[in-house]
């Protein structure tokens, strides 16, 4: 069972090695200083209208963000419940807007209607193929093409990710975001848990880097005195 608390949702900054992660109607910035244990809240905890104030009076600043995954300069995609709008984030300013949304997932994404997506995406993170991402719900993953909206194929997780299985993300994940590093890195989390995990686009080579699933505190300092919220 997952532990409540923890992450619910990041995406990748445009600016190196900075990631926003999401938990529950609040976000911190964080410097997340990959390959070591020097990481620093940039700014945070906020309220997400605090920090966003173009998201006010939108399920995302009342409810939070689900899920989120960043695609070209300052864009991401966020995700609450069945709503999904494409906002300009605008990094280290306030000035972030809505640029399409807040609509359900089926009609920004059509390829996802009939699916378990268009109900609701748990985690999600850009791929280090152009234009494409990797979606989570329960123990399933879909790989879509974002920008063609094209939906390339959809599968349970250890079939995909071979060395996910046998492991807590064989079963879901809370959490994902891409490294600003070697191409092929995501972190994954889930509960109290995450993985750096080289994901091997387009291929069942994956593996966790470093060989095992680790606890979120105390490898990330930063997030001591935040999590769990």
């Amino acid at each position: 069972m997952s532990v409540s608390g923890y992450i619910d949702a990041a995406f990748r900054s445009s600016y190196k090695n900075e990631v926003y992660i999401f938990m529950k109607n609040e976000y911190v910035l964080l410097d997340y200083a990959p390959g070591s244990t020097n990481d620093k809240i940039l700014n945070g905890p906020l309220r997400i209208h605090e920090g966003f104030p173009s998201l006010i009076g939108t399920p995302f600043a009342e409810c939070g963000i689900d899920c989120a995954f960043d695609t070209d300069d300052n864009e991401a995609f966020i995700f609450s419940t069945k709503l999904c709008a494409l906002i300009d984030y605008a990094p280290r300013t306030k000035n972030a807007k809505i640029l399409s949304g807040p609509k359900k997932i089926k009609h920004i994404f059509p390829f996802l209607e009939n699916t378990v997506f268009a109900s609701g995406i748990d985690a999600a993170f850009k791929s280090s193929f152009s234009k494409e991402a990797y979606l989570f719900k329960g123990d399933t993953y879909a790989l879509i093409n974002y920008d063609s909206k094209k939906l390339i194929h959809v599968q349970k997780i250890t079939d995909g990710f071979h060395g996910l299985r046998g492991t807590v993300f064989a079963s879901g994940i809370d959490a994902a975001f891409a490294s600003h590093q070697r191409g092929h890195e995501a972190y994954f989390f889930k509960g109290d848990l995450y993985a750096l995990v080289d994901f091997a686009p387009h291929t069942t080579d994956d593996f966790l880097i470093g060989g095992k699933v680790k606890l979120i505190l105390p490898n990330w300092p930063s997030l001591r005195r935040i999590l769990p919220r």
